[in-house]
């Protein structure tokens, strides 16, 4: 639609298309009638509104129940939005698979696909598993590339609002790499890459554990350990996108390093191996003495670093999410520690969505863009100022 400004002679039917497309949306096939009640528009101008959706393929007429008319007549006309005019779709990138989601324009998942790639892959490596995965995800599901709207992508690292990645420390070759631009060589619409941890903010916040909460962190624990914040119901990056990257904390004291703090042999953990944190956890849950005590040097370090950024936000809700949900050993310590740091003790809670969490907040940042080209005068939830 492009942007609305005071000079632009349609900013009036941009407007009345967008409210009368947006009360489409929110109703079950409503007829002419309800649609001027809700939207405060002329018959006329409604009537107008229509048939240019119409025309665009965004609304159709619903047929007619043949029973129905016989009984009462010609009955009114009744409309709906089609979610099946355009499709999205939401891409994690990480250390050990790629992932994509495949949704219609009303969020609805019609599919998933992922590919299994090294931690140590080069970039190259990584954004063909990320082709891959989305080709077979398009196949399966019998959807044309063409009929992709936006798509969203869901990154480790620091990243600028044109998607390229200021800083990448998680993934080799990730530092100054032109995501955004190299993956709108695959596509035809629009392409918008954001942090994996704040992408998972947006995700928990849509369909999972934060769906009642507008002030949250999503914690996205791991040996660098990343958070999302989600501040009055919208996504925070701070001023150069680098708000919640809390692993770099442990710079201010020149503490020991995550990797050392979870090794239990004196040798540091491979700083790209989430899944050896994994098993350190279970040795501990085990009665392991060794990798009970490194699990409680990092959940200390962890507490640490989350108090830091709520005692700087206040969020009604943390969230932990990563390698760590479902490790049912991080929740109480957590809570035990943040009550005694923090002035307001926020709620605690384990990911919902688990490890669909990243690809689901891209969806949804997918979502959020054509929603707001379609529904929206005022930006969305996870809209750059």
């Amino acid at each position: 639609m492009g942007r609305l400004t005071g000079g632009d002679p349609s900013l009036l039917r941009r407007i009345n298309s967008a409210v009368v497309l947006h009360a489409l949306r929110a109703a079950d096939s409503p007829t002419l009638t309800h649609l001027v009640e809700v939207t405060g528009l002329s018959r006329p101008t409604v009537e107008g509104v229509v048939e240019g959706l119409i025309e665009t393929g965004l609304v159709v007429e619903v047929p007619a129940d043949e029973g129905m008319a016989r009984r009462q007549g010609r009955p009114a006309r009744r409309f709906r939005f089609r979610t099946e005019a355009g499709h999205l779709l939401g891409i994690e990138i990480g250390p050990h698979r790629v992932a994509a989601l495949l949704s219609d324009l009303g969020g609805r998942v019609l599919g998933s696909a992922q590919r299994a790639v090294e931690e140590s892959a080069a970039a190259d490596e990584r954004l063909e598993k990320v082709r891959a995965a989305v080709a077979e995800l398009l196949r399966r599901a019998g959807v044309a590339r063409s009929s992709l709207r936006a798509v969203g992508v869901g990154s480790p690292g620091i990243v600028e609002a044109d998607g390229t990645v200021r800083l990448g420390t998680a993934l080799p070759g990730w530092t100054g790499l032109p995501l955004g631009d190299r993956l709108r060589r695959s596509f035809r619409c629009p392409v918008l890459v954001e942090n994996d941890a704040n992408t998972a903010a947006v995700a928990e916040h849509w369909k999972g554990a934060a769906a009642a909460s507008d002030d949250i962190v999503f914690v996205l624990a791991g040996l660098s350990p990343g958070a999302g914040a989600l501040i009055g119901g919208r996504l925070h990056r701070g001023f150069g996108g680098a708000a919640g990257e809390i692993g770099a904390l442990h710079l201010l004291g020149r503490e020991a390093t995550p990797e050392k703090l979870l090794s239990t042999t004196g040798q540091p953990l491979h700083p790209l191996d989430e899944a050896q944190v994994a098993r350190v956890f279970a040795l501990a849950r085990d009665g392991d003495t060794r990798a009970r005590d490194a699990m409680d040097r990092f959940i200390r370090r962890l507490v640490h670093d989350v108090a830091a950024l709520v005692l700087a936000l206040d969020p009604e809700l943390v969230i932990v999410g990563g390698w760590a949900a479902g490790l049912d050993d991080v929740l109480e310590p957590l809570r035990t520690e943040l009550a005694r740091y923090c002035l307001r003790p926020p709620q605690v809670a384990l990911s919902v969505l688990g490890e669909a969490a990243v690809a689901t907040g891209a969806l949804r940042l997918a979502l959020d863009h054509v929603e707001g080209e379609l529904f929206a005068v005022e930006g969305t939830v996870t809209a750059r100022r």
